[in-house]
């Protein structure tokens, strides 16, 4: 064996499941190594999922770390994405004792070679690098996404003053100019607590061992150009970066059993690429207001459509007044739209097999909301988007798939009405999508990236290449040094962090 590489992913089900999807990789093709997968139970990971994965996967293990008690807790379940997202950083601070022991643990089957984690978990580089274990960052998101990640410290130095309110188009290296509205908040808002989260750990990034990216060299080209070039760690040097993508999982869903989902039946019937597949990744709820324009523009469209619904956010009124416990989602859009769009149209309340409905041949294009795993989904099966993005780094997601890579047409909300998409709108950018020339357009697009896809991960493909000098890279980094040794030769045992001791390394 060549010794164990350990990755720590954060809780969201997209990073998760990209992590997975990672450990998969390595596995396929370097199978002399053994890979431990680090789980924060705090909150508790997709139970389901998890089994899945180790039934069919027994050669990758997973570790649970115990759950924490976090100060102010009242975040986790708070339905702001920037505090969900600062509990989290948060979360793998307090747990950095207990890292420290479990990495002492795990070197005494085998030597640690690598440590890879997600950047959520950047509190843990600390832990790693007392330790002596190279630590790699794996960028669950796109080489565009990260350009501007690792320039988040320049932005910091170039706009004092922040850029939340101004009017002018930001400047990024290997990006089209961006509206400051298009930025996450958690960067442009630096009143927000996490905002120092994301530049610290931009910056920490950077002193890394190399970043690991879920994209692949011909898919963005001129951020990745803008990324070896140096050109967004401008006072500093740039780590080397992996493509390796795109991983994304082969079927099934975190969500997804044995049966076939009814909703394939359903598109078995269908004419080819005549469906449009509606779903906004596992966090994509809407008010009732906006479920009602959705249902009305694609009932307008006359598309054939398969629509992903959950029931809108408890905050939203006709939610609060609903005299059901659980409500039906099909409850919340217009009387009748599912009676007067039988045949032509499903409704599937809250999941969907994402990547089997994007492979069935039926399916012609996707309405999303441009997570990263879904990105990639798409372009892995030909299928053209409608980018309709709604929180995290997914409107930086849209302006590049749109504007740089033109492989998707966009939605147009409405500033004076919070951000709403009429049914006027969908209607027309559907019709557009379906069937205008500029729509068949994109298709063609797609499908030409579809095939660059695969000739990525096929044998002398970019994205193998670049796993083989990752593997390489982290077989040449920790020969000799087994980090058990490390441990074993610390003067002091420190406090207890969720039951377990922790170790100090003298210096």
């Amino acid at each position: 064996m060549d010794g164990s590489i350990v990755l720590y992913p954060s809780p969201g089900r997209g990073h998760l499941a990209s992590m997975v999807e990672l450990a998969k990789h390595i596995l396929c093709h370097h199978p002399s190594f053994s890979v431990t997968v680090l789980l924060l139970s705090t909150p508790p990971p997709d139970t389901h999922f998890i089994a899945t994965i180790s039934a069919s996967h027994p050669s990758i293990t997973f570790h649970h770390l115990p759950a924490v008690s976090v100060p102010n807790s009242d975040h986790l379940s708070s339905s702001s994405p920037a505090n969900f997202i600062y509990s989290t950083f948060e979360i793998v601070s307090l747990l950095n004792p207990t890292l420290h022991q479990t990495l002492g643990s795990l070197s005494r089957s085998s030597a640690i070679k690598a440590f890879v984690i997600d950047f959520f978990c950047n509190a843990a580089f600390g832990v790693s690098a007392s330790l002596n274990i190279p630590t790699y960052y794996y960028y669950t998101s796109g080489a565009s996404g990260l350009a501007l990640f690792l320039y988040i410290p320049a932005l910091h130095k170039n706009y004092p003053e922040g850029f939340k309110d101004l009017n002018v188009p930001i400047q990024v290296p290997g990006f089209p100019p961006v509206s400051p509205r298009d930025m996450p908040m958690v960067i442009s808002d630096r009143s927000l607590r996490v905002y120092s989260h994301f530049l610290d750990t931009a910056i920490q990034m950077a002193n890394s061992a190399g970043i690991i990216v879920n994209t692949f060299d011909s898919f963005q080209a001129s951020a990745l150009k803008a990324l070896r070039d140096g050109l967004c760690v401008p006072d500093g040097a740039t780590p080397p970066t992996y493509c390796v993508g795109p991983l994304v999982a082969s079927g099934g869903g975190i969500e997804g059993g044995s049966e076939r989902h009814e909703c394939l039946g359903w598109l078995d019937s269908q004419p080819s690429r005549s469906v449009l597949f509606l779903s906004f990744g596992s966090m994509g709820v809407f008010s009732t207001r906006q479920l009602k324009e959705m249902a009305s523009g694609l009932e307008r469209s006359g598309v054939r459509f398969l629509w992903v619904v959950r029931v809108p956010p408890p905050h939203d009124e006709a939610r609060r007044t609903s005299v059901e416990l659980e409500p039906s989602a099909k409850s919340f859009l217009p009387e009748g739209f599912v009676d007067r769009t039988r045949g032509r149209g499903m409704i599937v309340e809250s999941w969907a097999p994402q990547v089997e409905v994007l492979s069935h041949g039926s399916v012609g294009g996707f309405v999303t909301h441009c997570g990263w795993n879904s990105i990639l989904e798409a372009v892995c099966h030909g299928v053209p988007m409608l980018a309709w993005p709604l929180y995290a780094e997914q409107r930086l997601n849209r302006v590049y798939l749109v504007e740089e890579m033109k492989l998707a047409l966009s939605v147009t909300e409405s500033e004076e009405e919070d951000g709403l998409v009429s049914a006027d709108e969908l209607e027309e950018r559907v019709n557009e999508l379906m069937r205008s020339e500029k729509g068949r357009a994109i298709r063609d697009r797609v499908l030409a990236m579809r095939e660059a896809a695969t000739a990525a991960l096929s044998k002398g493909g970019s994205s193998l290449s670049a796993l083989a000098k990752l593997i390489g890279s982290i077989k040449a980094g920790l020969s000799e040094v087994d980090v058990h040794d490390l441990v074993t030769s610390s003067v002091g045992v420190g406090g207890d962090v969720g039951g377990a001791s922790t170790v100090t390394i003298s210096s």
